[in-house]
């Protein structure tokens, strides 16, 4: 199930993230439901944003899969970006 909304989209249900269809300013408030999700930073077109605190060590969910690992907490609202996550996939190959 995708949900679009005029500067964002959530690709799966599952997903702790989102992808802005364009540059989102930092104070930005977005609704998702009942929930406003304040935006921490700029957050760039194409780039995804945390829809959920995320704790460092938890997975980054998009498309509903997993798509890397927090490498420091992540609060909803901020970016998510090469600084704060880390390859999963890498991670499986290192095993």
């Amino acid at each position: 199930m995708l949900i679009k909304k005029d500067n964002f989209v959530i690709m799966n249900p599952k997903d702790n993230c989102a992808t802005a269809l364009e540059n989102i300013t930092k104070d930005t408030e977005i609704k998702i439901d009942e929930n406003i999700i304040k935006m921490s930073q700029e957050i760039p077109i194409g780039h995804k944003f945390a829809l959920l605190n995320i704790n460092k060590g938890e997975l980054i969910i998009k498309y509903g899969e997993i798509i890397g690992i927090a490498t420091q907490d992540i609060k909803a609202g901020d970016w998510i970006h090469t600084y704060n996550i880390k390859s999963h996939y890498l991670e499986e190959v290192k095993k």
